[in-house]
């Protein structure tokens, strides 16, 4: 029950064409993820086309890449999101 044995990742996308960034997280491959979301797909990254990866970091179980996904959703702060994806302390 939520434990994924493999690797997980949460990730950060950047759309040059929205000027936007999405927070996702994955226990797929990052490139078959990022297929997904650059696929004419219903939703916030549907459509687009243009998302590619600026940020990833790997956790052991969905859970942990999960809890942080939302830890970071919680910031409501692009700001922050961009010290991230920057590595800005």
């Amino acid at each position: 029950m939520g434990f994924f044995i493999g690797m997980c990742h949460l990730y950060i996308l950047f759309s040059d064409i929205l000027n936007k960034y999405y927070v996702g997280h994955t226990c797929d491959t990052l490139a078959r993820r990022l297929q997904t979301h650059n696929s004419n797909h219903k939703g916030f990254t549907g459509g687009i086309g243009d998302w590619t990866i600026v940020y990833t970091e790997a956790y052991d179980t969905k859970i942990e890449a999960y809890s942080r996904e939302r830890e970071i959703k919680r910031w409501k702060s692009r700001k922050r999101i961009v010290q991230l994806v920057q590595r800005i302390p």
